[in-house]
């Protein structure tokens, strides 16, 4: 044992309370510009309160969901650019919310960092109120954790969880989806949050590309199109379920159009999806073929510019198709549903 007479404290191991008090205040001033009806108190608390109006409810269920950013997060860190990606944090939980039926009402993010950069933080928060806002939904706490040594120096993770709340004859599930149903593919923004992996692989590992390299073939950086912020749909899904006869919603995540229309359908159907009926974004094709990329493999690890599918009647699918375009937002009718074949083959057939 050392006979040091020095007295260490928290900061001398890496942690600096005093910083993140002065944080905690800023987050204070960030989280109040969102929405703010339910909530009680402010940020600092040992818990977010939040007052559950049900007035408008006969039967109020809560839907939760959480995720992280995965690692597009290695993006942000090469390009120092951290203002964008909160929202893909709020996407990725108050979409999957969202495709029940659900209204979001409260997000809590969690930010782990080895030291904590002041500068960097703001940035990440103000994008997490960013897309409260975007969702219509309070940002009403978190965590922020200093972790010396756990991670390397400027890199942190990014986690959230977020709260919402819909009646339950209106939870949106498979149990009207029938044969002759339409699937209208809504547009994505981009490579929203997935495969990037296999995205940081081609560009970095195989292309020995640079973030800011031009690409002609994006009209921008390869950082600005791999940066691109997840699309919420929060908002243009509860218009939709309002008016229109919503019977199923696949929020296009990890595994891509394949692996997650299935988690809606009913075990009685199989889709029939035709990849012509919608255009492609650009970044897709490239990394397709930088990656010689099978199809099979394009399928089911990319959203291929759709990032989420409305399975609805016949009748109403071109209603919610110009609907979306109200909202300045693409949709397309890109399948229908079929009769099932064999209980151990595929469920969706590409034709």
């Amino acid at each position: 044992m050392s006979n040091s007479k020095e007295s260490l404290t928290y900061a001398d191991a890496g942690v600096d309370i005093e910083k993140a008090n002065v944080f905690v205040d800023a987050i204070k001033k960030i989280a109040s510009r969102t929405p703010r009806s339910g909530v009680m108190g402010e940020i600092g608390g040992f818990g977010g309160l939040f007052s559950l109006n049900t007035t408008d409810y006969s039967r109020p269920v809560l839907v939760s969901a959480t995720d992280g950013v995965g690692t597009k997060l290695k993006i942000a860190f090469m390009m120092d650019k951290h203002d964008t990606i909160g929202i893909d944090l709020v996407a990725m939980c108050v979409n999957d919310v969202a495709v029940q039926g659900a209204k979001p009402l409260f997000f809590l993010d969690y930010l782990s960092m080895g030291q904590l950069n002041t500068r960097v933080a703001e940035d990440i928060v103000k994008g997490v109120a960013e897309g409260c806002c975007q969702a219509q939904c309070a940002l009403i706490g978190g965590e922020t954790a200093e972790m010396p040594g756990l991670y390397t120096q400027d890199e942190y993770d990014l986690a959230g969880f977020s709260v919402g709340i819909v009646d339950n004859d209106k939870i949106v599930d498979n149990s009207e989806i029938r044969v002759g149903h339409k699937l209208v593919g809504i547009a994505s923004s981009g490579l929203h949050s997935n495969g990037y992996s296999l995205v940081r692989k081609i560009c970095f590992d195989v292309l020995k590309l640079k973030v800011d390299a031009y690409m002609p073939e994006f009209e921008k950086t390869l950082g600005e199109e791999l940066i691109t912020p997840t699309k919420i749909y929060s908002e243009m899904i509860l218009r939709l379920i309002k008016d229109l006869p919503i019977h199923g919603l696949a929020h296009i995540t990890g595994g891509g159009i394949e692996e997650n229309i299935v988690r809606v359908l009913p075990s009685s159907v199989d889709v029939e999806i035709s990849a012509s009926t919608w255009e492609i974004p650009p970044v897709f094709g490239f990394l397709r073929e930088a990656g010689n990329i099978k199809e099979s493999e394009m399928w089911r690890t990319f959203n291929n510019g759709i990032g989420l599918i409305a399975v609805v009647p016949e009748a109403s699918a071109q209603d919610v198709v110009e609907r979306v375009a109200g909202m300045n937002e693409k949709a397309y009718i890109i399948g229908e549903v079929v009769r099932a074949g064999k209980a151990d083959a595929k469920k969706v057939h590409w034709i």
